[in-house]
C-alpha cells in the first residue's frame, strides 16, 4: 500500500497537509466541549451562579459543535479529491502498464484478472483513502490528546480505561489474523466470478445452441456461492467487533460512575463537587478515547482487503517489460518494406522446446510471401516476431537492413499494417474501427477509409446498412458475419498505407470468390508493398513470388507453387488434400 503513495502527486500532498491541519483543529474543538460541559455542572451545582454564565459556556459549546461540522465537511470535500485523483491516476498507470507489456507478460494475469484489478482493487484503495485517511489522521490525535487530558484525573479511571482499550485492541488484532488471508482469496474468487461471467457472454451462441444453459449456471453458483460463503465468514468474524465496541464502551461508562461514586462517597464534602465534575468530564474524554479505537477498527476492517488489493496492483506494475524500445525512429536506409530472417530460431520464455528452428528468407519490396504448414507448424509464431508481439531466442530479424530491436516500437508498427488470425472490431463505427489508431503519418481520411473498404470488398455490404458507415458496431462485432469482420480488419491494414502487410490466416472465412477477388485488387492497390500471407488454403497463396513450407517449427521448402510441387513433399501433401491432380495441373 505504501508503494502507491509515491503515485500521489505534490498538489494532493499539500491536501494532505491541509487535511491534517483542520482535522487537528476539528479534534481540538471536539475536545473543548467537555471542558465547557463540566463548567456548566460546576455552575448549576453552585449556589449564587449567574444564568448568563450558563448561557455563555452553552454558547461557546455549540459555536464548537458547528465549527467541528464545517470542518468536517471541508475534510471531508478535500479527501474525496484526493481520493478520486489518486484511483484515477493509479488507474491510467495500470491501463498503460498492460498497454506495454509483452503477450508473454500479459499470459501472467488472466483477462478477468485484469479487469477486476483496474476497477475493483482499486475501488477498494480509494475507499480507503476516502473514508479512511480521515479516521488515520483523526482517530490518534483524538486518543492521544483524550488521553493527556484524563490522565491526571484519577488513576482508578485510568486504569479502567486502559483495560477497555487492551480488550478492544486484542478483538481486533485476533479478527485481523484470521481474516486477512482470506480477504485475498475473495479478490481471487471476484477474478473468477468475472472469468467465467465473461466466457459466458462471449460463447452466449455456443452455449444456447448446446443447450447448455444449466451447465453454465452450475458453473457461476459453484464459484459465486464459494464467494458469498467467503464473505459471510468474514462478515461474521468482523461482526464481533462491533457488540464488542458497545460492551466496552457501556461497561466503561458504568465502571466511571461507579468508582465516580465510591470516590465521591469517601471524600470530603469540598471535594464531592470537584470529584463529579471530574467524573463527567472524565467520562466524556474515555468515550472520545475509545470512539478513536472504533475509528481505528473501521480502519481496520478495510485495510486488509486494501492491502491485498495494493498488492495485486503492484504486482502487475511491477512487472519488468522484457520487450524495450529501441532508438531507432525514422528511416536511415534506401530499402522499404524488405523484411529479412537470419538464422531465427525461438521458444517461449515459459517453454523448454524451440517452436521455431533456424529460419531464413528474404522478402524483398513488392514482393508476396507465404507461409503453409500444418496446425501448429509455427505460421503465426514467425510472422509475430516481426512487429515484437515476441522477440526472437536466437538470430535478428530485420526490417529495412535494421533489426527490429533498434526501433522504437512506434515506428516499427507504423511501418506494418497487422490482419490477426481473429478479426478483431471495437465497439464504434465501421469509419472508425477502419480508421482506427495512429499511422505516424497524414491523417487517414473519409476517401482512403472509402478506398480501403472498396479494395477490401466490403463497399456493398457496409453501404447497405441503415447508416453506413457511420453504422455502430457491436462489442466484438457481433452484428456482422465472420466474412465481414475480416474484411473490416483487412480495410483497416489497407487504409494505414504501410510498407508491409502481415495475414495472419486472414483470408479463412471468405468464400472462394471473395477470397480471390479480394487478393486480385489488394495485389493491384499494393504492387509497391510486401505482404506476407499465413494461410491455411493453398488457392489463398498459389500465386505468391514465394512459399515458406513449415513443419515442426522447421522450414522443409521455399519457392513458388511449382517448383514446391516437384520438391517438396509435405507441400504436395497439403495440396492433393485440397485440390486433385488435375486442379493442380490446371492452376
Amino acid at each position: 500500500m505504501i508503494k502507491l503513495l509515491k503515485y500521489l502527486g505534490k498538489k494532493q500532498w499539500i491536501f494532505v497537509l491541509i487535511c491534517f491541519i483542520l482535522i487537528f483543529g476539528q479534534v481540538w474543538l471536539e475536545l473543548k466541549m467537555p471542558d465547557y460541559m463540566s463548567e456548566i455542572t460546576v455552575l448549576v451545582q453552585t449556589e449564587g451562579s449567574q444564568m448568563s454564565d450558563i448561557i455563555e459556556n452553552g454558547a461557546y459549546m455549540l459555536a464548537c459543535s458547528i465549527a467541528s461540522l464545517i470542518d468536517s465537511i471541508v475534510v471531508g470535500y478535500i479527501i474525496s479529491n484526493i481520493s478520486a485523483t489518486f484511483s484515477k491516476k493509479i488507474r491510467k498507470k495500470l491501463f498503460n502498464k498492460v498497454e506495454n507489456l509483452a503477450m508473454n507478460e500479459v499470459k501472467n494475469f488472466s483477462t478477468s484478472s485484469l479487469i477486476t484489478r483496474t476497477t475493483n482493487d482499486i475501488t477498494q484503495i480509494q475507499m480507503l483513502i476516502a473514508m479512511g485517511l480521515q479516521l488515520m489522521i483523526k482517530a490518534p490525535i483524538t486518543a492521544v490528546w483524550a488521553i493527556t487530558k484524563i490522565l491526571n484525573k484519577s488513576w482508578q479511571w485510568s486504569a479502567l480505561t486502559g483495560a477497555g482499550v487492551a480488550i478492544l485492541l486484542g478483538v481486533i488484532s485476533v479478527i485481523i489474523v484470521i481474516v486477512m488471508p482470506r480477504f485475498k482469496r475473495v479478490q481471487k474468487l471476484i477474478d473468477e466470478i468475472n472469468g467465467v461471467t465473461r466466457e459466458n457472454l462471449t460463447g452466449i451462441r455456443v452455449v444456447r445452441a448446446f443447450n447448455a444453459e444449466e451447465y453454465q449456471q452450475d458453473k457461476f453458483e459453484n464459484v459465486n456461492n464459494k464467494l458469498t460463503r467467503q464473505q459471510l465468514f468474514n462478515q461474521k468474524v468482523f461482526s464481533v467487533l462491533s457488540p464488542t465496541m458497545y460492551l466496552v464502551m457501556y461497561f466503561l461508562t458504568l465502571g466511571i460512575y461507579f468508582i465516580g461514586a465510591c470516590l465521591i462517597k469517601d471524600a470530603q464534602m469540598t471535594e464531592k463537587l470537584e470529584i463529579f465534575g471530574n467524573m463527567v468530564v472524565f467520562s466524556s474524554y474515555a468515550m472520545q478515547v475509545i470512539m478513536s479505537f472504533l475509528m481505528l477498527a473501521m480502519i481496520f476492517m478495510m485495510l486488509p482487503r486494501a492491502q491485498v488489493s495494493a498488492n495485486r496492483i503492484n504486482e502487475v506494475l511491477d512487472t519488468k517489460i522484457t520487450i524495450k524500445d529501441g532508438k531507432v525512429d525514422k528511416d536511415t536506409t534506401n530499402e522499404r518494406g524488405v523484411v529479412e530472417f537470419k538464422n531465427v530460431s525461438f521458444k517461449y520464455p515459459d517453454g523448454d522446446e524451440y517452436v521455431l528452428k533456424d529460419i531464413s528468407f528474404k522478402a524483398n519490396t513488392g514482393e508476396t510471401i507465404a507461409f503453409i504448414g500444418s496446425t501448429g507448424s509455427g505460421k503465426s509464431t514467425l510472422i509475430n516476431l516481426i512487429p515484437r508481439f515476441y522477440d526472437v531466442t536466437s538470430g535478428e530479424v530485420l526490417i529495412d537492413g535494421i533489426n527490429v530491436k533498434d526501433y522504437t516500437q512506434e515506428f516499427l508498427h507504423n511501418k506494418i499494417g497487422y490482419i490477426s488470425q481473429k478479426a478483431v472490431i471495437f465497439s464504434d463505427t465501421v469509419q472508425n474501427n477502419v480508421a482506427y489508431g495512429n499511422n505516424g503519418k497524414e491523417k487517414i481520411t473519409d476517401e482512403k477509409v472509402k478506398k480501403a473498404i472498396e479494395v477490401a470488398q466490403a463497399k456493398e455490404f457496409i453501404e447497405k446498412m441503415e447508416n453506413g458507415y457511420e453504422t455502430l458496431m457491436a462489442e466484438g462485432g457481433t452484428n456482422v458475419s465472420g466474412g465481414q469482420k475480416q474484411r473490416i480488419s483487412i480495410a483497416r491494414a489497407i487504409a494505414r498505407e504501410p510498407e508491409i502487410y502481415i495475414f495472419d490466416d486472414s483470408f479463412s472465412a471468405l468464400d472462394y470468390k471473395t477470397d480471390s477477388v479480394l487478393r486480385k485488387e489488394l495485389k493491384k492497390y499494393t504492387k509497391n508493398v510486401t505482404t506476407l500471407i499465413v494461410a491455411q488454403r493453398i488457392g489463398t497463396i498459389i500465386n505468391s513470388d514465394k512459399i515458406i513450407v513449415l513443419e515442426d517449427g522447421k522450414c522443409v521448402g521455399q519457392g513458388t507453387h511449382k517448383e514446391l510441387l516437384k520438391n517438396c513433399g509435405v507441400y504436395k501433401q497439403i495440396a492433393l488434400s485440397q485440390l486433385s491432380k488435375e486442379e493442380l495441373e490446371n492452376e
